[in-house]
């Protein structure tokens, strides 16, 4: 089998930033803003305890005798 087919998408996101190396720069800032946080432990205990219980299944929890 041949292994080497490349699809055009990928060509051209290969070549595009082959002519422009500053995307991935700013592709990498970009991503610091919303991924790459650090997490605070206290903050994280308090999201998890302050969660309300759902029920199982929301749909099938009140039935009625129509």
């Amino acid at each position: 089998m041949d292994y080497s087919y490349e699809s055009e998408q990928t060509k051209f996101m290969r070549e595009f930033l082959e002519k422009n190396p500053q995307i991935q720069e700013k592709r990498l800032s970009a991503r610091s803003i919303w991924w790459d946080k650090s997490l605070d432990k206290n903050q994280q205990k308090y999201f998890k305890e302050s969660t309300v219980p759902h029920k199982p299944y929301a749909y099938f929890g009140a039935q009625s005798d129509d």
